[in-house]
């Protein structure tokens, strides 16, 4: 076998490649960076169902909230940075409610898969019950809450947040998914 000691050829790219090659690349780690828009990404809502006595613990929402004022809605939250959704889990119960929750306590029960009319950001809706509670639900956000209730899973009040029913009638039927707003 001979080998040749020549040097392969090597061609210079011409400059409009290069302002091309430098476009794309620049346009690729914007993407990267910032997305277009809101279809990569989507977000994650933590909610608690708290049932005794076959009734679940439900806060009625402040006239002037920015989310679904003087509506009805269980003890939620969106996970931080960094947070997992079990961790936000126990924060938002215990910053809304004063209950505290071992985060080992709370089993994921139901997944709403929520694209709300007019958003374009899809929404993970989870839902989880606790094997028991510490303390007696307190509205401790007056901002956000004025009352916490207990109503029977079967006589849901008016209104209640739209997803939230849909997630709790679900639960009742023993169903651990339901899509909502894709069709």
């Amino acid at each position: 076998m001979t080998r040749s000691h020549e040097r392969p050829a090597v061609t210079t790219p011409h400059a409009d490649d290069l302002d091309e090659t430098r476009t794309l690349r620049h346009q690729l780690a914007e993407e990267v960076r910032e997305p277009r828009d809101h279809r990569s990404r989507s977000i994650v809502g933590a909610h608690l169902v708290l049932i005794r006595d076959g009734a679940v613990l439900l806060g009625k929402r402040h006239p002037s909230s920015a989310f679904a004022p003087s509506t009805w809605h269980l003890p939620a939250g969106h996970r931080e940075d960094m947070e997992s959704t079990v961790t936000c889990m126990v924060r938002e119960t215990e910053e809304e409610t004063g209950l505290r929750i071992p985060e080992g306590d709370l089993s994921l029960i139901h997944v709403l898969d929520l694209l709300d009319p007019g958003s374009p950001i899809p929404r993970v809706q989870l839902f989880f019950a606790p094997s028991h509670w510490e303390g007696e639900p307190v509205v401790r956000e007056p901002e956000c809450c004025t009352k916490w209730q207990w109503w029977p899973l079967d006589a849901l009040p008016e209104p209640t947040v739209d997803y939230a029913r849909v997630a709790l009638e679900a639960i009742s039927r023993g169903s651990l998914y339901a899509p909502m707003g894709w069709s």
